[in-house]
């Protein structure tokens, strides 16, 4: 079964573009492909993200004052 794939326009950093197209040729893959995987793996990483803040949902919530206070009471900064 073939892939469907959706055509979009990007607009890149020059310097960016250029180690892309290095990349493409040295590991004999396409621009497309090494965009599609670097995105499916910060999607990827956006969903590990959301899964632990959704473990955590019952933990108490500790303000940013709170938590320097406690850092200096137990001496780490």
């Amino acid at each position: 079964m073939a892939i469907l794939s959706k055509r979009s326009t990007i607009y890149l950093d020059p310097v960016l573009h250029q180690a892309l197209r290095i990349k493409s040729l040295e590991t004999s893959r396409s621009m497309s492909e090494i965009i599609n995987e670097a995105v499916k793996e910060a999607l990827a990483e956006d969903a590990e993200d959301l899964a632990a803040f959704e473990e955590r949902v019952e933990e108490p919530l500790i303000s940013y004052e709170q938590m320097v206070k406690k850092l200096k009471k137990d001496g780490r900064i």
